[in-house]
């Protein structure tokens, strides 16, 4: 070891000089990728941005025909929902960012409570064909979310779709008719439990979103989950047990506090995941009914492919990196998740 230190030791004094000052090597190794980090991320970042206070429209993507410069009226156009800046119907920027910051955290919270309870049971001893689960539970991670969406769309279709099938089954059993869980999940415009959602009333689509999402979310958290599980020593639970502690005061006070450090990093990631999510709004749902399940990214999508108002689109862009900057500084604030683990 002291002659692997004296060597690194050397090395390190010879790359400073006889100055102390770095040489020229470390900086020549890194210019290729500042490089290539320059010009595919930081200029077409600074280009987005200087559309966003222009009219750039379709026929602007010729050089000989430029956009003008419109300063900020594609801002205020997309926070106020002017009709004559986004052209589009049932348009709400506010709206549809409460929708998407409630659909973000229900989406977590579910997946984060289920895959944490799985974990657990997925590493309790005794169980059987642990192995064969846990690659099983990969699967929906793996799956291309097209072909998830497609599947997901044929099962909840109301004549012949798995869903509707299995609650009727169950409503058999309690005397319940099939007309009634004959539901129309995707194209219904009804708002069930409106006493749960006094401020917004969630469409029958919301709870699609969610029974699909949640299918793909779970696997990840419990896998992380099952990783900082077997990281804990038995010793305390052992302990625990001899001062007679119960199984539920084992799991609060000894498996959720050493789970911490992996699970608060995995929801974030999570919540960035599921708020910047684009294929369950866009394939599955289409924004159904009237816009009120749109995202701010599906919003986006929409705005670019469909209205081809590129202007306003950018605007848009540099407006949701805001909103998903602040969230990610307010969540890190509260979870401290970026600080050490013994701090």
């Amino acid at each position: 070891m002291t002659m692997i230190t004296a060597a690194a030791s050397r090395a390190l004094q010879n790359q400073q000089g006889s100055t102390g000052k770095v040489g020229t090597g470390p900086y020549l190794y890194l210019f290729p990728t500042v490089i290539v980090t320059v010009v595919l991320g930081l200029l077409p970042v600074l280009y987005q941005v200087w559309m966003s206070f222009t009219d750039f429209q379709l026929a602007n993507i010729r050089p000989d025909n430029p956009p003008a410069l419109i300063g900020l009226k594609n801002y205020i156009g997309v926070l106020t929902a002017d009709q004559g800046v986004i052209k589009v119907a049932d348009f709400n920027f506010w709206k549809t960012l409460f929708f998407n910051l409630w659909w973000a955290v229900s989406s977590v919270f579910t997946t984060i409570v289920a895959g944490i309870l799985i974990a657990v049971v997925l590493n309790s001893q005794g169980l059987w064909f642990k192995r064969v689960y846990r690659v099983l539970f990969i699967l929906p991670m793996v799956v291309p979310t097209l072909v998830v969406n497609t599947v997901w769309r044929n099962m909840f279709d109301p004549q012949n779709g798995a869903i509707n099938i299995a609650l009727m089954a169950i409503g058999g059993f309690f005397g319940l008719s099939k007309e009634a869980l004959q539901i129309d999940w995707l194209n219904s415009i009804a708002h069930p439990l409106p006493w749960f959602f006094p401020w917004q009333a969630m469409p029958v689509q919301y709870f699609a979103m969610m029974l699909s999402n949640f299918w793909r979310g779970w696997p990840w958290v419990t896998i992380v989950a099952t990783g900082a599980l077997q990281s804990i020593p038995t010793e305390l639970y052992e302990a625990a047990g001899i001062d007679g502690a119960t199984s539920v005061q084992k799991f609060f006070n000894i498996t959720m506090p050493l789970l911490r450090p992996a699970i608060v990093p995995a929801a974030i990631l999570s919540f960035n995941w599921t708020f910047n999510i684009l294929d369950i709004p866009y394939f599955l749902t289409g924004g159904a009914p009237f816009h009120e399940t749109e995202l701010l990214v599906s919003w986006l999508f929409r705005l670019v492919n469909e209205q081809r108002l590129y202007g306003v689109a950018a605007a848009f862009s540099v407006i949701i990196f805001a909103v998903s900057v602040t969230l990610f500084f307010i969540t890190n604030r509260f979870a401290r998740a970026t600080e050490a683990a013994d701090s």
